[in-house]
C-alpha cells in the first residue's frame, strides 16, 4: 500500500468523521445537511471552472453516483435523528469494506494478498466492535434493530458509490469528475429537505450558524477528494476500508462532545482497526 495513499486517507477519515459530528450536533440535522449539501456544490462549481469538466465517458459514473450520494445523505440524516450517532456511524462504515472487496472481487478483479485480507477483515471486525457497544449498553434491553438497518443500508449505498468513483477515476482525472459529482447532488437532495421543513428553515439557520455550514460543506467536500485521489493509484479494497478508520475517529468525538458512552470496548475496537491499517500497510 503506498505511504501516500495512507496519508490521503487518513486525511479524509479525519475530515468526513468531523463532518459527520458537526451534522449530528446540529439541532436541525436535515437542514444542516441539506445547506452542507448546497455549499459543497458551490464551491465545487466555483473550482470547476478552474479543472474543466470531465469527460463524456465519465458522465454516466458521475450521474449515478450523484443518486447514490443524495441517498446516502438522506438516509445518514434519518440515522442520525433517531439514533446513537456512535451506533449509526461505526457499524455504517464498519460493513461497507467488506461489500466494496466484494464488488472489487467481481468487477475489477483486485487480488489482495493473505496480509490483506487479513487486515480488511480487523479493520471490519473493529469497526463493528465499537459499534456494538451500543448495544451492550442498552439499559431497555431492546436491541436498536431499526438503528442496525439503517445503518446497513447507509452501508450498502457507501460501498456501491465507492466503487463507481474508484472505477471511474481509475480511468479518467479525479478532480474534474469529483467536482461535478457535488455540483449535482444538491439538485436532489434539496427539493426533498425544503419540501418537508420549508424554505424558512433554511434562511434560519445560515442566519444563525453561517460559518459552521460553510465549515461543513468544505469539509465534505475536501475530505471526498482526497480519497479520489487516493482511488487512482492505490487498490480500491485497502483505500475503501483505510478511510473507514473515520469511524474510530467518530466514536470519540460523539463520546467526548456528545457525552455518548465509550467503554474499554470501543477502545479495544479502536485498537483493532488501527491495527489493521498496519497490517495493510505493511502486507497488504
Amino acid at each position: 500500500m503506498p505511504i501516500f495513499a495512507l496519508v490521503l486517507l487518513f486525511l479524509s477519515a479525519s475530515m468526513h468523521a468531523l463532518w459527520n459530528f458537526l451534522l449530528k450536533s446540529s439541532d436541525e440535522k436535515y437542514i444542516a445537511m441539506g445547506w452542507q449539501v448546497i455549499l459543497s456544490g458551490v464551491f465545487s462549481l466555483v473550482f470547476i471552472f478552474f479543472t474543466g469538466l470531465p469527460p463524456k465517458e465519465m458522465w454516466l459514473f458521475a450521474v449515478i453516483s450523484m443518486m447514490l450520494e443524495a441517498i446516502y445523505f438522506i438516509l445518514l440524516c434519518i440515522a442520525y435523528s433517531d439514533h446513537d450517532f456512535s451506533l449509526v456511524y461505526p457499524i455504517a462504515r464498519g460493513a461497507a469494506p467488506a461489500l466494496l472487496v466484494l464488488w472489487s472481487a467481481i468487477f475489477l478483479r483486485e487480488q489482495l494478498t493473505a496480509g490483506g485480507y487479513i487486515g480488511l477483515a480487523m479493520i471490519t471486525g473493529g469497526m463493528i466492535v465499537i459499534g456494538a457497544t451500543t448495544l451492550l449498553n442498552n439499559k431497555s434491553e431492546k436491541p436498536h434493530l431499526r438503528g442496525i438497518l439503517t445503518a446497513l443500508s447507509v452501508a450498502l449505498i457507501i460501498s456501491i458509490y465507492t466503487f463507481i468513483d474508484g472505477t471511474a477515476v481509475k480511468n479518467g482525472p479525479a478532480l474534474p469528475y469529483g467536482l461535478s459529482m457535488f455540483v449535482m447532488v444538491p439538485f436532489v437532495t434539496t427539493p426533498y429537505i425544503a419540501r418537508r421543513y420549508g424554505w424558512s428553515h433554511f434562511a434560519d439557520m445560515w442566519k444563525k450558524k453561517r460559518g459552521y455550514l460553510l465549515l461543513g460543506g468544505m469539509l465534505g467536500l475536501v475530505a471526498y477528494m482526497l480519497a479520489l485521489f487516493a482511488y487512482t493509484f492505490a487498490p480500491l479494497s485497502y483505500s475503501g476500508a483505510i478511510r473507514e478508520v473515520s469511524a474510530v475517529i467518530g466514536a470519540f468525538l460523539g463520546w467526548r462532545f456528545l457525552k455518548e458512552e465509550m467503554g474499554g470496548v470501543r477502545v479495544v475496537g479502536s485498537a483493532i482497526v488501527f491495527a489493521g491499517v498496519m497490517v495493510i500497510a505493511v502486507f497488504g
